[in-house]
């Protein structure tokens, strides 16, 4: 049986991946994962003519990933596509921040998708996608958001490395770099009306970043960003130095 894996499938990206991700890999089953049960169930209840595992999980709490990696390892899968999307920011200066919620996004953003990628590569072969949902805020240092943005830069140094690593086993790995959307992940991190920076910025629209996306992975690309804007503030991250960068991308 050919099963993907979705993180943060109850809302968002994630239910944009879970609608669009069977014609693009062929797959007889999705596992959704994410803390709200009831709206991954309301998912697949709009898809009854799609198979669905639903696995309530705090990405945050180590013995939930555990249990979770320990589940895919019993199952014997045979992965098509991981999609590693759940992601948590929390808007404010470091001190400002509470441990617990620092700590959660490095749980969430990093450890989470570092665990669950060792737990699937066994069961990929070739022509299997990974693809890490990362963030514009990966391509330099975000003052009020240094926490987050670290993660995320995390994501694309490890999607890069990854990606050379499995690349003579025919098994593809996409970084994806969305700048905001309107989804939770705005509200959960307090960022709604309290950045101009974000106010001003630009939207995507999450149904065309999980549709171009899903095909860019199976076509073997290596990242997406989407909006011309993005990526020319992607190259200037690249050429300008990050002291000058960062009261541009401050938050």
């Amino acid at each position: 049986m050919k099963i993907g894996i979705i993180t943060g499938a109850s809302s968002g990206l994630g239910r944009e991946y879970a609608r669009h991700a069977f014609e693009q890999f062929e797959l007889d089953e999705l596992w959704l994962i994410a803390r709200r049960e009831g709206a991954m169930r309301d998912l697949a209840d709009s898809m009854p003519e799609r198979r669905f595992r639903i696995f309530p999980c705090d990405l945050s709490r180590t013995e939930e990933i555990d249990s979770l990696c320990a589940r895919i390892r019993q199952a014997n899968p045979q992965i098509r596509l991981l999609i590693n999307n759940a992601g948590l920011g929390f808007l404010g200066d470091f001190e400002d921040i509470t441990e617990k919620n620092n700590c959660a996004m490095c749980d969430v953003n990093m450890r989470a998708p570092t665990l669950l990628t060792s737990a699937a590569i066994p069961y990929m072969t070739q022509g299997a996608a990974i693809v890490f949902v990362s963030s514009i805020a990966a391509f330099a240092p975000t003052p009020r958001m240094s926490v987050y943005c670290s993660t995320k830069a995390y994501i694309q140094s490890f999607a890069k490395a990854l990606r050379y690593e499995l690349a003579p086993r025919g098994i593809h790995v996409l970084a994806v770099y969305p700048c905001p959307m309107n989804t939770d992940f705005l509200a959960v991190g307090g960022i709604n009306g309290n950045s101009r920076t974000f106010d001003r910025l630009p939207r995507c629209i999450p149904e065309k970043v999980a549709k171009v996306s899903l095909a860019r992975a199976a076509a073997g690309k290596g990242s997406y960003t989407p909006l011309a804007l993005m990526k020319v503030y992607r190259l200037l991250a690249k050429l300008i130095p990050h002291n000058l960068i960062m009261p541009i991308s401050r938050t």
